[in-house]
């Protein structure tokens, strides 16, 4: 058996990724114990990973498409510099790359850190039987013969002072709350707006009792880095405001994660906020368009997912909605 002392993760795409990749990171911690684990990933994404106990320290660089006004790329290249210099003088026996692909970006910064090993997916064989993302990240453990049987669902851990804010906020009348996040970022993924409207008024007739927190991508819909679903939303809030419907802009990562907390379950379509969700226990009802969906579902916790032979995501009915939602157990094991 390998011993490694001194460990580094790596992984630099979307926030969904980086949720399926939490469960290879507790079952490398449940194989090195006493190990020092850490993680290096995008500032965009580090939210993930907030107080997480399977890792000892996180590091995060910036992507240039994230950063934020007043932000140069020659400052972002230096910051990263710095991060990679500390992290070659951590003496690290092992860095694990488990996305998928090349990952030339990824390897380059295995080297510059001095890693007496890199693991990554092109160094192991292609297990046809992982289907699921998280099945496909922990793949490569078995380059290190850790075992990958029985994955356990990832864990995200959102901020107290956040928790308490979103529970403030959504939770200030009685009775169940469904969380409807109304946003996607891939075109295909995107489900009519009146489609919404009309399955919260169909939920409302079918459970009076029941209460709503809306979640949307803030900002302008033309906006071409980041576009926002703000005009959406004010559509639905204006043609449900017979309903007890609270908004709930998320403004930042931690804001997302604590209010997909406070509900009971979330409608959503495929993307990093599905994932989230999980990451949180809520049961899940899934709207995917050209999505894989054994590879992307969402993974422990229970979730019914519709997608029709033509994957395209407007095909998806109302009252299909409405009966997966109905339907949908909230035990999750």
């Amino acid at each position: 058996m390998n011993t490694f002392q001194r460990i580094l993760v790596i992984r630099r795409d979307n926030i969904g990724d980086l949720v399926c990749t939490l469960p290879m990171i507790r079952r490398l911690r449940a194989q090195y114990p006493d190990a020092w684990i850490g993680a290096l990933v995008t500032r965009y994404n580090a939210e993930v990973l907030h107080d997480n106990p399977d890792l000892d320290a996180v590091y995060t660089y910036t992507k240039a498409k994230h950063l934020e006004h007043g932000e140069s790329r020659i400052g972002a290249l230096i910051q990263r510099l710095r991060v990679l210099w500390r992290l070659r003088h951590a003496d690290l026996d092992l860095v694990v790359l488990p996305a998928s692909g090349e990952q030339a970006s990824a390897r380059r910064m295995a080297k510059i850190v001095g890693a007496k090993r890199i693991l990554a997916q092109d160094d192991v064989p292609n297990n046809p039987d992982a289907l699921h993302e998280v099945e496909r990240t922990a793949n490569l453990l078995r380059g290190i013969e850790v075992s990958v049987e029985n994955l356990p669902a990832p864990q995200i851990y959102p901020r107290s002072e956040a928790l308490e804010g979103a529970h403030q906020h959504l939770r200030a009348d009685d009775g169940p709350l469904l969380g409807v996040h109304i946003s996607a970022r891939k075109p295909t993924q995107r489900w009519p707006i009146q489609n919404f409207i009309d399955t919260l008024h169909a939920m409302h007739a079918a459970q009076p009792e029941l209460r709503f927190a809306l979640f949307w991508s803030p900002g302008d819909e033309q906006n071409p880095l980041h576009p926002g679903d703000d005009d959406k939303a004010r559509a639905l809030l204006d043609a449900c405001a017979d309903l007890p419907v609270k908004p709930f802009p998320t403004r930042s990562l931690s804001d997302l994660i604590a209010g997909l907390a406070t509900c009971e379950k979330v409608l959503c379509s495929d993307g990093g906020h599905m994932h989230l969700a999980a990451a949180v226990g809520k049961p899940i009802v899934c709207l995917f368009g050209k999505s894989e969906a054994a590879r992307w579902h969402p993974w422990g916790v229970p979730y019914t997912l519709l997608q029709k032979d033509s994957q395209t995501v407007e095909d998806v009915t109302v009252d299909e909605v409405v009966g997966a939602l109905m339907s949908l157990s909230t035990n999750v094991s």
